[in-house]
């Protein structure tokens, strides 16, 4: 993959391969899609784009996290998904209405590569795997839409607290710790809950080895919190 874009990082390469949308694309077809992609970094507050603008490009997140919401007739702000490093987003509006349906914005210091929708049309006539891929990817990505609606209707707030906790916990047994990477009341928002209801929900998961210390989180036992929450290993991590 070519990686003489600025402010292209080594690393990003390993990054960029393990996307769905990229990960079965051929090398020639990969470094001709991110050969015309620009990388930046921006500041936490930063608005990438906003909702009903023309949707003429679509993001990788290298670094940072990104909340992607939708403003109500009422002015009110409901939160539609947070995007964690190493995902796309925005992909779609480019085939649907060619509007962005929601506003970005970055809610920690973030860089992200750009591709341009009129670079990315010159790469899908060039190699038909690229629409291959996009639409293995779309099929994922209305996957995971699907989990999330049925944690909400259907999971209790600790399970789907929990369950959005392990986002941030590496594979297999042991502990961890980490540092949420945004306030609680953004969580809240993703989760479809008050920010009290969340606090709530967190204390009961002290019961199966949950603390939390301001914004820090100790896990005890992964397994543990994985039966609680009944999580599933994902059928594409275990290809």
């Amino acid at each position: 993959m070519k990686t003489d874009i600025p402010g292209l990082r080594p690393q990003d390469a390993g990054t960029v391969r393990t996307i769905p949308l990229f990960q079965r694309l051929p090398d020639r077809a990969l470094a001709m899609l991110v050969g015309s992609a620009q990388v930046r970094s921006v500041p936490r507050g930063t608005t990438l784009f906003v909702q009903d603008e023309t949707a003429d490009r679509f993001f990788v997140l290298l670094e940072g996290w990104v909340k992607l919401y939708r403003v109500t007739r009422d002015g009110a702000e409901a939160v539609v998904n947070v995007v964690a490093p190493g995902e796309t987003f925005a992909e779609a509006a480019m085939f649907a209405s060619g509007k962005f349906p929601v506003c970005a914005e970055a809610v920690s210091d973030s860089r992200l590569m750009t591709l341009t929708a009129e670079g990315f049309a010159r790469c899908l006539r060039e190699d038909d795997q690229i629409a291959f891929a996009m639409l293995g990817s779309l099929s994922l990505r209305l996957r995971h839409l699907v989990q999330a609606i049925e944690q909400l209707q259907v999971q209790p707030t600790p399970q789907r607290v929990g369950t959005f906790l392990l986002r941030f916990c590496p594979e297999g047994p042991g502990s961890a710790v980490f540092a949420l990477p945004f306030d609680k009341a953004l969580i809240a928002r993703r989760l479809g809950m008050q920010p009290e209801t969340f606090s709530r929900a967190l204390a009961k998961l002290r019961a199966v080895g949950v603390e939390a210390h301001g914004s820090t989180i100790s896990v005890g036992d992964l397994e543990e919190l994985r039966r609680f929450c009944q999580v599933e290993p994902d059928e594409d991590d275990e290809e």
